[in-house]
């Protein structure tokens, strides 16, 4: 009876009933703990390696912009990604076959590996068993598991915003006047301010963008008179990046081994001209053609109503175009650095063939200088880079696929139609890339 009277005794008792539960809690919080500690580990790694894979992509694509050499590419994006993560640490995060060049469809999200391409790149960074740097493990080795395999993956895409394919843009202010009509897909930007009058229409997916569109300079009356302008309003900026590249474009027109190289260029052995000569009388096609001044404020012209096909003119002299001079499939490159216009035209200057956006016939204009154009100027596929100041005057004749971009300011006057072609026409302008991370 006295036995089970303390058994019956010691199952009433309640004093260590805790003890257990506590063991249960103290092993659930250890294993919660490691894992936490483990899926950390991994999560800190994963993010320095994407860190890491992302510079590299960009890094990657920016010395391919001016290098067809690859491998020079994949070293300098090798040398940036172990920059952030230090081999003698981390081990081989990165190789060269790591890194793959090809094209980018953004509609698929699909990177299409490409030998020789540009466009894009792909770039994997990795912690792995197999390259002895993966990441150990806390809590998961007591079940085998004595590290984890990481990788994280970036592609980088190339793009030509669409205001540097067609628009008006200027690191200064962009003044456009009075009665203007700009059809679909044009763009107006200023890294300053815009600057309008009234009696301008701006159709459907037109741009007017500056870095605060508040800047907006209008009269007080300025939405009601320009039909279709708040909604084409945006805040943004560029960094002009074409500007950086003047230097080089004029020397690469002159060099065949250059992208910039012109395709109607049969001989690169230049023609030499005579600055007291018109320009026009020593026009070869299919030549470069070399028009050297004593200094900048000397001059050089063409005859009136005289067409420059076929060619590329590279002149430091000031050029002054008298009335209805063209010029078609050609480039105007000019390094003279005056404070004024270094290219002056009269009424009727045409840049680029009529042809309604057609392949071919265009021209660009390529200076250290500004540009003034007087009434009745035409773009047809034109493109004009200048370091300062465009400006045309008023009535100005038909516009159909023009790109202007200034280092100073863009101005232009009244009654003008500004025709949009959708790049069509135009891929033999200068560009410089532009860098987004694609996926």
């Amino acid at each position: 009876m006295v036995v089970r009277s303390k058994i019956t005794e010691f199952g009433r008792r309640t004093d260590g009933a805790m003890t257990s539960f506590g063991v249960l809690l103290a092993i659930t919080i250890i294993i919660v703990g490691g894992l936490a500690i483990d899926v950390s580990n991994v999560v800190m790694a994963r993010t320095h390696l994407q860190v890491a894979a992302d510079s590299a992509a960009h890094a990657a694509l920016v010395v391919r912009e001016t290098t067809v050499d690859e491998g020079v590419a994949k070293g300098v994006a090798i040398d940036i990604a172990n920059g952030s993560l230090p081999p003698s640490y981390f081990g081989s995060t990165i190789t060269e076959a790591d890194i793959q060049f090809g094209t980018w469809d953004a509609a698929s999200q699909v990177f299409t590996p490409s030998p020789g391409a540009d466009d894009a790149v792909l770039v994997n960074t990795q912690r792995l068993a197999a390259r002895q740097n993966s990441v150990g493990t806390y809590f998961l080795r007591f079940i085998g598991m004595n590290h984890m395999d990481v990788v994280s993956q970036s592609v980088f895409e190339t793009y030509i915003p669409t205001c540097f394919r067609e628009g008006f843009v200027a690191e200064g202010p962009v003044d456009v006047t009075s009665s203007n009509l700009y059809t679909s897909g044009f763009c107006i930007h200023s890294n300053s301010f815009v600057e309008l009058n009234c009696d301008n229409e701006y159709q459907d997916d037109v741009i007017v963008s500056m870095p605060d569109k508040r800047d907006l300079v209008l009269p007080s009356e300025g939405f009601d008179c320009n039909v279709g302008l708040e909604p084409a309003l945006r805040d943004g900026s560029y960094e002009l990046r074409i500007l950086q590249r003047v230097a080089e474009i004029i020397a690469g027109v002159q060099d065949k081994t250059s992208p910039h190289y012109r395709s109607y260029i049969t001989s690169d052995t230049p023609v030499f001209m005579d600055r007291n000569q018109k320009i026009d009388t020593q026009w070869v096609e299919g030549r470069i053609h070399v028009l050297d001044c004593a200094n900048s404020t000397q001059k050089a012209m063409a005859a009136a109503g005289s067409t420059m096909r076929r060619g590329i003119l590279v002149t430091d002299c000031q050029l002054n175009f008298p009335e209805n001079v063209a010029f078609e499939d050609a480039v105007i490159a000019s390094e003279n650095p005056t404070a004024g216009y270094a290219i002056s035209a009269a009424e009727g200057f045409r840049l680029g063939k009529v042809d309604n956006c057609a392949d071919g016939g265009d021209a660009q204009i390529v200076t250290r200088g500004g540009v003034k154009f007087a009434m009745g100027v035409e773009f047809h596929n034109g493109q004009v880079i200048a370091a300062k100041d465009i400006a045309f005057t008023s009535n100005a004749g038909t516009i159909r696929g023009v790109s202007l971009v200034s280092g100073g300011t863009i101005h232009g006057t009244t009654e003008s139609t500004i025709g949009f072609c959708g790049g069509a026409g135009m891929e033999n302008n200068f560009y410089a890339w532009y860098f987004r991370l694609a996926a």
